[in-house]
């Protein structure tokens, strides 16, 4: 909890900042490739404080993580071979990745937008579909709906919710997550279908 506390900390110096959005685009960008804690701990604080430039944090935040799940991907197209196995030990299992590396040859457009909204940590998603060679629109494309999802739906709870959305955030997110995976599983099942 001490590095969550520092991080609101830091998040209520920065809300007035004129490098606001700055900040906030290279935060999404170090949770999307790097750093393993929530973004929500810092975005959520951010968009109640800032409810003017909502929608701008919201895309500000897709944007951040957009450009870093691009270097995932590229750092597992071009490097896989040089950092795979590091990636894999820091965030995953051998046999978690080599999972993951099939579902993305068999079914990656599904695969990455299901990754992109459940809470497992999307690097492996970014490395693997770098490493599988999958089709870099359907990566770009699964991506945007999955982090869209992610970062509008968190602006769309604090637009009606105000400053319970915190609250109403902790107390709905898993039961939110799993409504969406549902969904896009159920998606998935349709089009394997058609």
């Amino acid at each position: 909890m001490g590095i969550l506390n520092s991080i609101e900390q830091t998040t209520k110096r920065a809300i007035n900042s004129k490098h606001m959005l700055k900040g906030i685009t290279l935060a999404s960008f170090l949770e999307s490739i790097i750093v393993p804690i929530p973004l929500e701990a810092i975005l959520v604080p951010l968009l109640q404080a800032r409810r003017e430039k909502i929608w701008l944090i919201a895309l500000m935040t897709t944007l951040g993580c957009m450009v870093g799940a691009l270097v995932g991907y590229a750092l597992g197209y071009y490097l896989f071979d040089l950092i795979g196995d590091w990636v894999i030990q820091t965030f995953s299992s051998p046999e978690q990745f080599e999972q993951v590396s099939s579902k993305m040859e068999s079914q990656g457009f599904w695969f990455v937008l299901t990754l992109g909204i459940v809470p497992v940590p999307f690097q492996i998603a970014m490395l693997a579909a770098g490493a599988t060679k999958y089709s870099l629109i359907g990566f770009i494309v699964a991506t945007t709906i999955a982090r869209s999802i992610r970062y509008f739906g968190l602006a769309l709870v604090v637009y009606f919710a105000g400053n319970q959305a915190e609250s109403l955030i902790r107390k709905y997110k898993t039961k939110a997550i799993i409504a969406l995976s549902i969904l896009v599983l159920l998606l998935w099942w349709v089009s394997s279908l058609l």
